[in-house]
């Protein structure tokens, strides 16, 4: 049982996601510093107020801090354009790259002329509609 547990531990994505727990905690940190000490300031320059954490209003005696959810909703929309340019953008170019000298694979299935749906390629009567199919050869 230890050795299948050891197995199960050293697999790639077991240490891919432990590497990527990591390195997401330390790049939050990263973020909400920046969000709170680049992004709200130049944000609150154009609106006047340099810490939106201190952002309150009062509805029967409960105080409402939404000025954190503001700080929260840059910090996450900052997260999610470094992820996404940085990340999404570059491995989508290199997908599409490594797909551009691909010869495409031939077709396994057709499409049935009676009914239309999607059949395999022998077959030499529908699965769907049961009509027996010319030959392949004229398919």
């Amino acid at each position: 049982m230890l050795k299948d547990f050891k197995k199960f531990i050293m697999r790639g994505n077991v240490v891919d996601l432990a590497v990527a727990v990591v390195v997401g905690t330390a790049f939050n940190s990263v973020v909400q510093a920046l969000v709170k000490d680049l992004f709200t300031p130049l944000i609150g320059a154009l609106g006047g107020k340099h810490d939106f954490s201190k952002l309150t209003f009062s509805l029967h005696g409960s105080v409402f801090y939404y000025g954190d959810l503001i700080n929260f909703v840059i910090a996450f929309l900052s997260v999610a354009l470094v992820v996404f340019f940085f990340v999404v953008q570059p491995l989508n170019k290199l997908q599409a790259r490594a797909k551009r000298n691909k010869v495409p694979d031939e077709p396994s299935d057709k499409k049935c002329p009676y009914c239309f749906n999607t059949i395999p390629k022998q077959a030499t009567r529908c699965g769907f509609c049961t009509s027996k199919l010319p030959s392949a050869a004229k398919a």
